[in-house]
């Protein structure tokens, strides 16, 4: 997403302030504040959405009890990769009301933007349901709701429900409203525009993202060449950042290393603790005594961002 606003500090941590609200940040590598009003692109966190041990929360729940876990809503944050100072506004317009809509609540304003119907394209989370002809505005960085006229006027009549019609451009005067946290134009005046023009510039070479980094084991119980371990006990081991669960199938193998082929691997079932970023391998069966067991992790199981793992190898001996 795309905010503005200014950085304060709070003790240790660092806060993006707007319209009296302040908003917890976590600044991405190579990214530092800056004083007075800024420009950020960030990603939003909703710390009670993931799981307890997830990367992408450590930095703010780090050594917190995981059995007072917050629920979805209760606390969030950005994570922020870009910023640049605030260039001051010029003019009003629908990126302007996007961003700072409390620096225009009650203000008359008269902007242009792309007709989209009733919010055909998901541009914003909601609607203000003031009349069956709401529609959305849209232009550059910024989407808006448009009430209290009907879409229609000299030389056009558009449908909030059709597609076709999103590719007309408007003029719209009205008053801007703040309202169950959504920003709209209670117009007063609808006109036809013309689409701005667009200027065409060389394409900037796209480089692809670094890979992920292998996903790594950093601990297993029993440990590589351990011996007399017990038949019934489990194998565990933890990694170094989350999976995704849905490559843990296909993903492990046992086997009785120099058995002959009379005898069968044995037959396991594997839990995930994503707290302890952790697999749990338990067997339907007892292990035979004085075998070799070998317990093999294949490149097929994936980290949460789709690290592959690196291949790794468990040996150990049943008493």
């Amino acid at each position: 997403m795309l905010l503005r606003g200014e950085f304060v500090e709070d003790g240790t941590k660092i806060l993006l302030r707007a319209d009296g609200d302040d908003l917890r940040v976590i600044l991405a590598d190579g990214v530092r504040t800056t004083t007075g009003p800024v420009e950020l692109r960030a990603q939003l966190v909703d710390v009670g959405r993931l799981q307890p041990g997830d990367p992408r929360v450590t930095p703010v729940t780090e050594g917190r009890d995981t059995e007072r876990w917050p629920r979805p809503g209760e606390e969030l944050f950005i994570r922020v990769t870009d910023v640049t100072s605030a260039s001051p506004v010029l003019s009003v317009n629908i990126r302007a009301l996007a961003l700072e809509p409390w620096r225009y609540d009650g203000q008359k304003v008269t902007i242009t933007g792309n007709f989209r119907g009733r919010n055909l394209f998901g541009d914003l989370p909601g609607a203000p349901g003031t009349s069956r002809y709401d529609f959305v505005l849209r232009a550059a960085d910024g989407a808006i709701w448009v009430t209290g006229l009907r879409p229609r006027g000299r030389g056009f009549d558009l449908d909030i429900d059709r597609r076709l019609d999103t590719d007309q451009w408007l003029d719209v005067t009205g008053t801007v409203v703040r309202e169950r946290g959504l920003v709209r134009i209670d117009a007063t005046t609808l006109a036809v525009a013309k689409a701005p023009q667009v200027i065409e510039v060389a394409e900037e070479v796209v480089v692809p993202p670094p890979p992920p980094s292998p996903l790594d084991v950093v601990f297993a119980s029993p440990s590589d060449g351990e011996l007399d371990v017990a038949a019934a006990s489990p194998v565990r081991v933890q990694f170094s950042r989350g999976l995704d669960p849905k490559s843990l199938a296909g993903a492990i193998r046992v086997s009785y290393p120099g058995a002959g082929p009379d005898v069968a691997p044995p037959a396991f079932q594997t839990t995930y603790d994503a707290a302890n970023r952790a697999i749990t391998i338990r067997f339907a069966q007892p292990l035979e005594r004085l075998r070799t067991v070998r317990v093999e992790i294949l490149d097929t199981l994936k980290a949460f961002d789709g690290g592959a793992a690196r291949p790794w190898t468990l040996t150990f001996t049943v008493g």
